[in-house]
């Protein structure tokens, strides 16, 4: 029984089971040709559609599991567990089919979730630009009205997907005068001329969850905008709560993956005709690390209740996501250490996993910009 079974439905539990499986059968053995040839993670996508995962934030209605908050963080972490460039790809779709769910109407949900849903479109979240990264408020794309249409011009950067995605959900500036309530989202979709995925970024880890500059120069109807007009920027936060809780989910995921090989190393590696384990100091290293990731596993948690619950949980995210991106880069980085020499190498995966969890403290707002949260909604 897993710690967390509690707080799921036997259903669920079965489900976790399932993925548990997938996780270790197919993703984890591909998981290090993916990180050496850098090739984006259409195939553990297309699996992982068969197992439901691609609409598991997604209702029923729109074709989705509709598992809840704390099941969907315990999935994450096992896709994470086994994969990190496969959970940072499904994660990055989230955020698009989110956008839809909390800002759009029916009709829009219609055309593209259920698809979305069942991994037939993949979705991308187009809000980073150059000039904006954790200031949306910077944003410089602007859509412009003309007539039952908008034209969208601007870049986006750092955009998960991007290149490859069916559908992105762009967020730009439609009234320049209003600030952020001048923000709006529109559904740019693959083919829409005027469309030009860049470069992939070449990045320090997650290297088959492919990141994308985009050059727009597109018209898109009216009925591809997602929401009333201004109200983009409004959506783009709540999307943000749940993908720091989901950020969370992924740290605390590889987090476990590490602790595991460090404790099976641990228990087998001989030094002196004794296993590491037997020493002290390794004990209270594997201690360190376990405990850190109870802490974060239970912000993470905590979160997914107020989500669940329908609460406001920006600074349970937050915490979350602080929390448990910063613990498990020190899990990872001690299980290396226990490793040795041998955890600096691709034979072990312990290296993968440092690297992978280095962008967990930038996703979705740096560590800098959650203690900014934190420490506002504190003093307020």
């Amino acid at each position: 029984m897993r710690e967390f079974d509690h707080l799921l439905s036997a259903e669920e539990c079965q489900f976790l089971d399932m993925l548990e499986r997938f996780a270790a059968e197919v993703l984890t053995p591909q998981a290090g040709e993916t990180d050496r040839t850098g090739a984006f993670v259409h195939a553990q996508l297309a699996a992982l559609a068969e197992t439901g995962m691609m609409g598991a934030n997604v209702p029923e209605r729109w074709g989705g599991a509709d598992i809840s908050a704390h099941a969907l963080f315990e999935a994450v972490a096992a896709v994470a567990g086994g994969c990190g460039s496969t959970v940072s790809a499904l994660t990055a779709h989230y955020l698009a089919t989110d956008s839809l769910l909390l800002g759009g109407d029916d009709a829009i949900r219609a055309r593209f979730l259920p698809a979305a849903a069942e991994g037939r479109m993949l979705g991308a979240f187009g809000l980073t630009e150059p000039n904006a990264g954790s200031d949306p408020a910077d944003m410089r794309s602007r859509a412009t009205r003309d007539g039952e249409s908008w034209h969208i011009k601007g870049r986006k950067c750092f955009i998960s997907n991007g290149g490859v995605a069916d559908f992105v959900v762009v967020f730009c500036v439609t009234d320049p005068e209003a600030g952020h309530r001048g923000i709006s989202a529109f559904v740019v979709e693959k083919g829409t001329p005027g469309l030009v995925p860049g470069r992939v970024e070449q990045t320090m880890g997650l290297k088959g969850g492919h990141v994308w500059e985009l050059d727009l120069d597109v018209t898109v109807p009216d009925a591809n905008r997602v929401g009333p007009e201004g109200s983009g920027f409004k959506t783009a936060m709540k999307v943000l709560d749940n993908g720091r809780t989901e950020v969370a989910a992924m740290a605390v995921g590889i987090a476990r993956a590490a602790l595991a090989e460090a404790r099976d190393w641990a228990k087998t590696r001989i030094i002196g005709g004794e296993p590491l384990a037997s020493r002290q100091g390794i004990q209270w290293m594997l201690a360190d690390m376990a405990t850190e990731l109870s802490a974060a596993e239970l912000l993470g948690h905590e979160a997914a209740r107020q989500r669940q619950a329908g609460l406001r949980f920006t600074t349970a995210a937050s915490k979350a996501k602080l929390y448990a991106s910063e613990a498990a880069g020190r899990i990872a980085d001690t299980a290396l250490q226990i490793h040795g020499g041998y955890g600096f190498t691709h034979d072990f995966p312990l290296e993968r996993h440092a690297r992978d969890l280095r962008i967990m403290r930038i996703y979705e707002g740096s560590s800098e910009i959650q203690r900014n949260i934190i420490a506002g909604r504190l003093l307020a």
